[in-house]
């Protein structure tokens, strides 16, 4: 059995205690699969910050942040196998197959996003954390952008927000159905994967309010995206427009919300799989 790490940033909360009995729980998918992994008798190491730095046998670089600080890759490139290591930076402009280019002649709707995973909620949270404990903000300068803004055309975006690199400007690709709007989400870790595609009648599709689902097959130029990114696990959105497929945001460190446990918690069994099938490529 395998010793395996995963790395979190000092001031990232991978597990809280909630309800009255204050049950251990966490809001990230990677606790269903850590509970899978023990229960195969592997051991489980979170390692909360720099100070302690404990080995294994491999890990999994899970800082929730946009762009993962160079101390803890350095620390994850120390193990003989460390998922996500080189899937440091999944900043919107860098992410997006939808980022509008000036040259391409959109003239349609656009959506102004955050170039930061989830708004830059989690910096801000560990910049709270950080400040309570009377320390540095880790992440000092993250601006609230607010909710993303859709316009009809390009040329009715305020001036300065294209320029804003805390912003992206997007194409906004909608996959339309006759009653809402559909995304897919490709999770995967190693080569297990599920991919779902979900319609909403909101234009901004969330997984955690939908009309229905159904699974769908990936697309050959989302793995490639994959490959590129250095995504070992994790999430992709993606919509398919006009016959192609189109990733709207990567994250390495996907959420578990609450109205889909019982699902993410039956498919931790095939993510596990996948994790311990990397493990045995490494010969670990």
């Amino acid at each position: 059995m395998a010793r395996i790490v995963v790395i979190t940033h000092e001031y990232d909360e991978l597990l809280k205690r909630r309800g009255m009995l204050r049950r251990w729980t966490s809001s990230y998918m990677l606790y269903d699969i850590v509970c899978e992994l023990q229960r195969r008798k592997h051991e489980v190491v979170v390692a909360r910050g720099l100070s302690s730095r404990p080995t294994g046998h491999a890990a999994l670089l899970h800082v929730d942040a946009t762009v993962t600080p160079d101390d803890y890759v350095d620390y994850g490139r120390s193990f003989p196998l460390c998922l996500n290591v080189a899937a440091a930076d999944i900043s919107k402009r860098k992410v997006s197959g939808a980022v509008l280019d000036a040259n391409d002649g959109w003239n349609g709707p656009v959506i102004v996003k955050s170039n930061r995973n989830s708004a830059g909620d989690p910096e801000r949270r560990m910049n709270r954390l950080a400040r309570r404990a009377g320390q540095a903000e880790p992440f000092p300068e993250i601006p609230e952008i607010g909710e993303y803004r859709i316009y009809d055309t390009p040329g009715e975006i305020p001036d300065g927000v294209t320029a804003d690199p805390n912003r992206s400007v997007e194409r906004f690709v909608a996959e339309r159905e006759p009653d809402g709007f559909a995304l897919r989400f490709w999770v995967f870790c190693g080569e297990a994967e599920r991919c779902t595609r979900y319609v909403s009648s909101h234009r901004l599709v969330k997984a955690a309010r939908f009309i229905r689902k159904e699974a769908v097959p990936v697309p050959d130029e989302l793995r490639q995206r994959r490959r590129q990114l250095g995504f070992d696990y994790g999430k992709f959105d993606f919509v398919v427009h006009e016959g192609k497929a189109i990733l709207l945001d990567a994250n390495k460190t996907p959420g578990r919300p609450q109205n889909l446990t019982n699902l993410l918690a039956e498919g931790s069994a095939n993510l596990a799989d996948g994790f311990e099938g990397m493990l045995l490529q490494h010969g670990l």
